[in-house]
């Protein structure tokens, strides 16, 4: 019988694609205006503009094909290792099955960290692709020319190349750092989620006790309040994984956010947070509600034992 962690992984890297899908122009815009540091505050509109004169339409999903695969590894494993500790967790005692605050942080943690190590390289090359128009428009000698998009194996090549082994590895500190996103996100809706469901128990409610809907909501509001704490920190990792010219002047992550301040006010952390606060809110509500249906379809089909879903989600 196949392991029920490895279905949750199967339905997590499956809903991770769906949303990544759904969101990805808003991962692209985000994901520039961090690394932007001349003092150019666009509206999300005048960026989409300016993508679109410079790059094509299919300059606002350069970095996708990187991106699928980084959400597809990342949600895989974080729903494998958190499904795996989790079930250490019930089995080491008795009473409920769901976790409390403490025990949420902590298989959070483990399973953030080891996510953040394996993943990393993906989204390096996800960085240096969505970057990559940016940096030849500006004249980075390093950069790749605009005219040629590189794929996934060309940028990991070139990435080889220019950078070595350890260029696969930038920003990995403040990504680690930024474990504490889903951590945050997971508590805040496994708290909201059993309270919801005590409720509702209380209130005598008959049939599902939570719907695709309350799934949606949840992971909206959790995700809205783990992006707005930690967006500085995300800010460091997306220019240090980029390779930005600035970055490399970064002795730590707190130095970064201290040399950002310095140089570009503390308008300059929360760059791009507009558009990273939707796209995050909308790709984890899409991922709750729709993988759990996934998760559910694929239970009936090898006839696994429903247990609650979890997912994973660090652009």
């Amino acid at each position: 019988m196949v392991n029920d962690s490895f279905i949750h992984a199967v339905a997590g890297a499956a809903g991770g694609i769906l949303a990544m899908t759904a969101t990805y122009p808003l991962v692209f815009l985000s994901t520039r205006a961090a690394n932007e540091t001349q003092g150019k505050n666009k509206s999300t509109y005048q960026a989409v503009v300016d993508v679109l004169r410079r790059e094509g339409l299919f300059g606002l999903y350069n970095g996708l094909d990187s991106s699928l695969l980084g959400i597809a590894v990342a949600n895989g494993v974080y729903y494998y290792f958190y499904e795996s500790t989790k079930g250490v967790i019930v089995r080491s005692r008795s009473g409920t099955e769901a976790l409390s605050t403490l025990e949420s942080i902590l298989a959070g943690l483990i399973s953030g960290s080891a996510t953040t190590v394996i993943s990393n390289p993906v989204w390096v090359i996800q960085a240096a692709q969505t970057v990559s128009g940016m940096n030849a428009i500006s004249g980075e000698a390093s950069a790749p020319s605009p005219s040629r998009r590189l794929g996934v194996l060309a940028t990991a090549a070139h990435l080889l190349h220019t950078g070595g082994p350890a260029a696969f590895f930038r920003g990995l500190t403040p990504a680690l750092v930024l474990v504490v996103n889903p951590v945050l996100q997971y508590t805040f809706f496994e708290q909201l989620k059993n309270a919801l469901v005590r409720r509702r128990r209380m209130a005598g409610r008959m049939g599902p006790l939570l719907t695709d809907w309350d799934f949606f909501l949840l992971g909206a509001v959790s995700k809205f309040v783990a992006t707005g704490v930690t967006y500085p920190y995300i800010v460091v990792k997306s220019r240090l994984q980029a390779g930005h010219a600035t970055a490399e002047r970064y002795r730590s992550a707190l130095h970064g956010l201290r040399t950002i301040i310095a140089e570009e006010g503390i308008g300059g952390i929360y760059k791009g947070v507009g558009s990273k606060l939707l796209q995050s809110v909308l790709t984890a509500a899409i991922l709750f509600a729709s993988q759990r249906r996934i998760y559910e379809l694929t239970k009936k089909v090898t006839f696994i034992h429903v247990s609650e879903t979890h997912v994973f989600t660090n652009f």
